[in-house]
């Protein structure tokens, strides 16, 4: 695999078909879909510093979903006996959509485990939503679990990505999360300069002089995820790559893995390859699951610097 990190190549993520340098692009079949994200909306109450989906008050590109249209999904999962373990709902702001509590219960109700990703802040914490998730926990308990973004385990840190005071909310949010006895885990970000263990150490504290149920060594309840860079240089991924760096592409997100999202002004719903990429056209697969079970070219850098080459994934 020739690192065109340090040698800029022009055409770069192009051809779905051929890299830069005339090699074959890697390409990774749909071999076990595990979980099926929905995003519910990219309504914000924030406006991060660094935003992969670019979510705000203000952005509404991908609009709410609707209790019906995810149930359509769960239907559509069923029929196609995909072995889905998983229902991920994120935004946006999960929460910021008045539906999330109905749309987690129709997953939970076909037995799959949710998980939904919040920063615990406003949104969740308002009466309607604080009683929709009691009466899950009630229902469900530990089937449904929510992800927390926790940029840093300092509020200095966190504070710089998402605003005054922002650490200081989310909290307060996971605070009432634990004493509801609802599960949590947590997201954070490698943006820092810290090693791994400087930065699993400071949630472990963090952890700790909170009373959370959360493990800071466990990659999957304390997730630590790269940064992605807009035009920042990273190496196309070819077909060889595979055995240079000992990697599988069953392991890539995009083979166990698709997300739903409806756009502004569409009259349906389609599916993405993933969670990363909703708004690129290339990766739409069409407005059914039966579309979407064709393999995904990686054109794209965020295949590489995420998925690839920083191993990471948004599944629980």
């Amino acid at each position: 695999m020739k690192d065109t990190a340090t040698e800029p190549l022009a055409g770069k993520f192009s051809d779905p078909e051929r890299t830069a340098n005339g090699e074959p692009r890697a390409r990774v079949a749909l071999s076990h879909p595990e979980t099926l994200w929905f995003n519910t909306g990219t309504l914000c109450n924030i406006t991060c510093a660094n935003c992969y989906i670019e979510s705000s008050p203000e952005n509404d590109r991908l609009v709410y979903l609707s209790t019906a249209e995810v149930v359509d999904f769960l239907d559509q999962i069923a029929a196609r006996g995909w072995p889905v373990r998983e229902i991920g709902f994120t935004g946006g702001e999960p929460f910021m959509n008045p539906a999330i509590c109905a749309m987690a219960r129709a997953a939970l109700e076909r037995g799959h485990e949710v998980l939904i990703l919040t920063n615990a802040m406003r949104p969740m914490m308002r009466p309607q939503m604080q009683a929709g998730l009691v009466a899950l926990r009630r229902d469900f308990g530990e089937r449904l679990t929510l992800r927390v973004s926790l940029d840093h385990w300092s509020a200095r840190l966190h504070d710089e990505e998402r605003g005054k005071g922002a650490f200081a909310r989310a909290l307060a949010g996971m605070c009432w999360l634990r004493d509801q006895g609802l599960r949590m885990t947590v997201a954070g970000r490698t943006m820092w300069g810290e090693s791994e263990a400087q930065a699993r150490e400071g949630y472990r504290a963090l952890y700790a002089a909170h009373g959370f149920d959360i493990d800071a060594a466990d990659p999957t309840a304390t997730m630590l995820f790269p940064e992605m860079i807009e035009g920042a240089e990273v190496p196309e991924i070819t077909t060889r790559c595979w055995d240079i760096l000992g990697a599988s592409p069953e392991a890539v997100m995009c083979a166990s893995s698709r997300m739903v999202v409806r756009r502004k002004g569409a009259a349906r719903p389609v599916v993405v390859s993933c969670t990363l990429l909703p708004y690129e056209p290339a990766f739409e697969m069409g407005e059914t699951l039966a579309e979407a079970e064709r393999d995904v070219a990686l054109n794209h850098p965020h295949c590489a610097r995420f998925c690839v080459l920083g191993g990471a994934s948004c599944s629980g």
